[in-house]
């Protein structure tokens, strides 16, 4: 297939006709789909799932969605590059076919044991890698900057508290009544249909970027060197701190991952400044505001990652609830969230992003806050529904605006590693923080021998959650006051001039 290059992003929209943009934009948002559902699909029917597998350690069940989301974090990296090197739409429909195939794989691990289920989950998270740089990528090189475009992300966004609450839903609706196995075949046959309908209606979106077609060239064009760093060095970081809670850090290897990951990030860094000839990530393209942005995204969805897994532990272990019933009570996030995307898109063109950012890592640290103290005979409609009303907010909010922020921040030949920061940082994350807050809930729960135990440690793993989201509002804080301040000086100085 030969990949032309698109003229302008101007030219491209004003070729669809409405009903093929209807189509583009939602197999697009698809990919979205398809990597937040696999979130969902585990969380409803995770102690099914372990049972299956004679499990209930819940430093091993917290792997089956901490390592999804470790190689959706962690590869994002390079399937960035992978998509502005040989197209963003070839990598998205490869994505669609990866996560098909290891849904498959996972399914049919119910033969076989625990293992091979986490080993499927892991190389499931590779397709979103694929899938959501990508998705981001083919939306930023579209749309010309705009209110058009700012809707169409915020579009983007919505699909990932829906498509997190419907995972949820098919996963329990599955397991619960009929074999936990059918929700990964059912995840793999739409992955497929969605590769199949990909071909017809997205165009080929590609850069002229020249490489050596040579194997040395297209390891420089990749920046192999700084990928190979940089993903094994958050993967070493991640299963150190997601081991913890299960061996203790007493064990050696723990820390000795531990180490290894931090050299070889440091390592990243350094190949990236100064040895790499196209480094993965262009620093030179990001200001000093990206880098607040992103630590505030860190912060937020870090928060988030801790509150989504152990909302479900706290629903389902300590009121008792069925995984079904627990996905009706999720309800609410599903078109709560859809009006915050909305919202969000209104105000991007009417609000400093910095204040975006304070109000939605507001929102993740209210949200944490409510379920960390909520009563466990307490009855739903008080504080856990009201929880579940504003934690959308943070999502919603954060990530439309700052996947916005980078795709206008840098070339169009860059639209893939923006797009690929964000969601690095997002995944990734989320899946730290599930290590983190084990190791905090392992610490305080005094053995967890009594369910009072085991609720202590519940609650302490979500005061982590809100001191990251506390974190969050300060940096967001200092970034809204620091882009106020440097609109001040803009004026005094033009009117100084005038």
């Amino acid at each position: 297939m030969n990949l032309k290059p698109v003229e302008s992003a101007r030219s491209l929209a004003s070729t669809f006709s409405p009903i093929h943009e209807v189509f583009f934009v939602a197999i697009v948002c698809m990919g979205q789909f398809m990597t937040q559902t696999n979130v969902g699909v585990c969380l409803s029917p995770l102690d099914i799932v372990g049972d299956s597998f004679g499990i209930d350690d819940p430093g091993i069940l917290s792997w089956f969605m901490a390592g999804y989301s470790l190689t959706v974090g962690t590869f994002i990296l390079v399937s960035g590059r992978c998509g502005d090197l040989f197209g963003y739409r070839r990598m998205f429909i490869i994505g669609f076919c990866w996560i098909a195939l290891w849904s498959l794989v996972a399914g049919l691990s119910v033969y076989s044991n625990y293992i091979l289920f986490v080993f499927a989950r892991v190389f499931q998270g590779i397709g979103g890698a694929l899938l959501m740089p990508n998705a981001l990528a083919l939306l930023g090189a579209t749309y010309q900057q705009g209110k058009r475009k700012n809707m169409i992300f915020a579009i983007f966004g919505a699909a990932a508290p829906n498509s997190a609450l419907l995972g949820s839903v098919f996963g329990a609706i599955f397991s619960q009544l009929a074999w936990w196995p059918w929700t990964y075949w059912t995840q793999a046959l739409v992955a497929l249909g969605c590769a199949g309908l990909g071909l017809l209606v997205i165009p080929s979106i590609h850069h002229d970027t020249p490489f050596d077609k040579s194997f040395l060239g297209l390891l420089k064009a990749l920046d192999a060197l700084g990928g190979a760093c940089g993903i094994g060095g958050l993967v070493l970081v991640n299963i150190a701190w997601n081991q913890a809670p299960i061996v203790g850090w007493s064990e050696p290897y723990v820390y000795i991952l531990l180490i290894i990951g931090i050299l070889l990030i440091a390592a990243f860094f350094c190949v990236e400044f100064w040895v790499a000839e196209q480094p993965l990530i262009p620093f030179h393209a990001f200001s000093r505001d990206v880098s607040f942005v992103l630590g505030c995204v860190a912060c937020g969805w870090g928060s988030f990652g801790i509150w989504i897994y152990y909302f479900w532990r706290f629903e389902e272990n300590f009121r008792q609830v069925t995984p079904l019933l627990a996905s009706a009570q999720f309800v609410p996030v599903g078109p709560v969230g859809i009006i915050a995307c909305v919202v969000t898109g209104w105000l991007m063109g009417r609000m400093r992003p910095g204040l975006i950012m304070v109000l939605s890592m507001t929102a993740f640290t209210l949200g944490n806050v409510l379920i960390a103290i909520a009563p466990v005979h307490q009855t739903y409609w008080a504080l856990t529904f009201v929880c579940l009303l504003v934690i959308p907010w943070g999502m919603d909010m954060s990530f439309p605006a700052a996947t916005l922020m980078l795709s206008n921040a840098v070339e169009r030949k860059h639209q893939g590693v923006a797009a690929s920061l964000v969601t690095t940082i997002v995944n990734y994350s989320i899946s730290l923080s599930l290590g983190l807050a084990g190791t905090v809930e392992v610490h305080v729960n005094n053995g967890g021998h009594t369910p009072d135990d085991v609720l202590k440690g519940y609650r302490g793993a979500l005061y982590l959650a809100v001191g990251l989201g506390g974190l969050g509002m300060f940096l967001s804080a200092i970034y809204a006051f620091k882009g106020y301040r440097d609109e001040r000086q803009s004026v005094n100085s033009n009117n100084e001039e005038a």
